[in-house]
């Protein structure tokens, strides 16, 4: 009796564990959703697992954040990829990620997050579906004090007819306005238009990559297209440098119109540059949004945050007057196609909610830095510096086309420090400007072969 009245208590046990188990299994099932970040930035890694944490605590869903070492993201996520809980959500770098991960990409195209996107052309794409949206840009152009240009165009004999800056939208207006600013400078109060064009090693970049971008995005646009530019840049063995006369024509205004003569820019930096402009002393500089700390702190520095603005790079082009800034990234996020619907759905979830809700927002401004190109961020959610408001003001312009970074399609750093050095030799007369055409388009094919 003993025995046979263990042994039901025994089957009633188990009976009771076996159904709590149940319980417990469809609980997890129902609450215990997990997805996973495949994250690219080991210096904000922290970061994101405090918002995985906030996640969680508002929604129930675990946000498993892994990092990769830096130097190393294409090799964890090939890693990662193929095993059984693979990243829900993991980045690719642009267009030319897209060709190594479209087997793993879901189509974005109906989702907020792309549809709340400033700048949809620069999404990664191909033909009608979205795989890859950027979630972190920066933008270069030509950085203008307006308290300069609007003392300038407060003169009475000016040269042009327009009224301030912001109506200049083509080289050929800019170009009068410039050149009349220098035969004005002293009536400005200013050294030269234009600080000085860095050409001393290792300080070409702004024109040897960023410059440069200018007539190779047009070029290569030509042969893609309605296809990717960057792909095009990627798939040209030769160039022809076809639009090396809009270089030129910015590049020589930029020398013609500086602080500095022409034959001595082989000695400027770019921190030369930016004092210049930061002291007043100039009233125009190309370069990035990241600048704005060389400019904010610079030792004297006059100019108001609220006079820094942008106007993109006019060259010349047609069509230039519907162009804005060098708007670009290398982080694009990428949701994994192979990975269950719910999955998907919740991974998209996430990013949406960091890109839209107050809580994410605040993250993504405050915490992450980034300037974030969706129309979700309210102005007092937006990065503070005056550059960073800038490039999300042109981004937003309607009817503006940003341009795209095609720098990332050039062959080798060495292809652009023999660019760089052949613009060296022709501001200094050394060598003609036919001469740096030949070198362009040799050293982008021999680069290519290697």
């Amino acid at each position: 009796m003993k025995k046979k009245l263990l042994s039901v208590l025994l089957s009633a046990t188990m009976l009771t564990a076996f159904a709590a188990g149940c319980k417990k299994s469809d609980s997890v099932k129902k609450d215990g959703k997990k997805i996973y970040f495949l994250n690219f930035k080991p210096e904000i890694e922290d970061k994101y697992k405090e918002i995985a944490e906030a996640y969680k605590k508002e929604t129930g869903v675990e946000v498993k954040v892994v990092t990769a070492a830096g130097g190393t993201y294409e090799t964890t996520l090939k890693s990662e990829i193929s095993k059984s809980e693979a990243p829900t959500i993991f980045q690719i770098n642009g267009p030319v990620g897209y060709q190594s991960w479209k087997d793993y990409t879901l189509d974005l195209k109906d989702t907020e997050l792309y549809k709340t996107l400033l700048d949809k052309s620069m999404a990664v794409t191909d033909g009608d579906g979205v795989f890859g949206i950027p979630y972190v840009v920066e933008g270069y152009g030509i950085i203008y004090n307006d308290a300069i240009m609007k003392k300038y165009f407060e003169l009475s004999d000016k040269a042009v007819s327009i009224n301030s800056a912001e109506e200049i939208n083509n080289f050929d207006t800019l170009k009068k306005v410039v050149e009349d600013m220098t035969k004005n400078k002293d009536k400005l109060g200013i050294k030269g238009v234009f600080a000085s064009t860095s050409l001393g090693a290792g300080e070409q970049w702004r024109w040897q990559t960023h410059l440069a971008n200018m007539p190779l995005y047009y070029e290569f646009k030509d042969k893609a297209g309605d296809g990717n530019v960057i792909l095009a840049g990627l798939d040209s063995k030769e160039i022809e440098f076809k639009y090396d006369n809009n270089f030129k024509n910015i590049f020589d205004l930029y020398i013609d119109n500086s602080i500095t003569d022409r034959k001595l820019l082989g000695s400027k930096t770019v921190t030369d540059s930016m004092a210049e402009f930061a002291l007043g002393e100039v009233a125009m500089v190309q370069n990035g949004n990241w600048a704005w700390g060389q400019i904010s702190d610079v030792d004297g520095n006059t100019v108001k945050e609220s006079d820094i603005k942008y106007l993109p790079i006019y060259t010349g082009a047609e069509g230039e007057e519907n162009h804005g800034l060098c708007i670009g990234t290398e982080n694009y996020f990428a949701i994994n196609k192979k990975v269950s619907k719910e999955k998907q759905e919740e991974s998209i979830k996430f990013l949406e909610w960091l890109f839209g809700s107050d809580k994410g927002k605040e993250f993504v401004t405050k915490d992450l830095g980034f300037i974030a190109p969706f129309n979700t961020f309210k102005d007092d959610e937006k990065p503070a510096d005056p550059l960073a408001k800038e490039v999300l003001r042109w981004m937003g312009k309607d009817g503006v086309e940003s341009v795209a970074w095609t720098f990332q399609a050039f062959p080798s750093e060495d292809f652009k420090n023999y660019f760089g050095d052949a613009l060296l030799q022709y501001a200094q007369g050394k060598n003609t400007w036919d001469d740096v055409k030949k070198e362009v388009v040799e050293k982008w094919a021999s680069e290519k072969a290697k």
